[in-house]
């Protein structure tokens, strides 16, 4: 989702080359009927059923497809927000009412993201959802994340941090990005759950 090398070390990197690897050889199929069980387990958690505000984003590739949990979060009338890249990598926040509140849009010469097309909120809107859904490649049994390496979803956290929120942290993966350790850095945060296809792991 985020884009770009973070600071962080070659264990990392070698690792995102792997999931990403794997992911890559996936058929749409099954990317199409991952993102429909991921929609169904993440719309029966307490935390989401109870949200009025989940700040979310749009799957690109073979990601773990959100756009269904996203269509059925407005048809509950839930609040949704999605990122829009800014130029230090760092994360602005727009709506989301619908696939035709979505814009392609291209960073460089890097893989095009879907972006909310209205009007921008500020990077600390974030801090007033219930809910935070991360991206990610893989979660340990600590519940630390690996993220693509842009450090977007860092800043987040740290925002999240300094405001004193307190949303739920969760990340959507496949069963078998669930792992056993993945290297964390100090700045590194824990999510609270994974939610994959066949079920969800709670952490804290």
């Amino acid at each position: 989702m985020t884009l770009g090398e973070h600071a962080d070390g070659p264990g990392k990197r070698a690792l995102r080359r792997e999931f990403l690897m794997v992911r890559g050889g996936l058929a749409a199929d099954d990317v199409r009927a991952a993102g429909e069980a991921l929609a169904a387990r993440a719309l029966a958690l307490p935390e989401v059923a109870g949200a009025r505000t989940v700040a979310a984003y749009v799957s690109v590739g073979a990601e773990p497809g959100t756009r269904a949990l996203l269509d059925a979060l407005c048809a509950r009338g839930v609040r949704v927000l999605l990122p829009a890249l800014l130029p230090d990598n760092d994360l602005d926040w727009g709506l989301y009412t619908g696939g035709d509140s979505l814009a392609r849009v291209r960073h460089g010469g890097r893989m095009a993201l879907w972006e909310p097309a209205g009007g921008r909120l500020g990077p600390d809107a974030v801090t007033g959802a219930d809910v935070v859904l991360l991206p990610g490649l893989a979660v340990d049994g600590r519940g630390m994340r690996l993220g693509r390496g842009g450090g977007s979803y860092d800043r987040v956290l740290a925002r999240l941090e300094r405001a004193g929120a307190r949303p739920a942290l969760l990340v959507l993966l496949y069963d078998r990005e669930v792992v056993a350790h993945v290297p964390a850095e100090p700045h590194d945060r824990p999510v609270d759950a994974v939610v994959t296809p066949s079920g969800v792991h709670r952490f804290r």
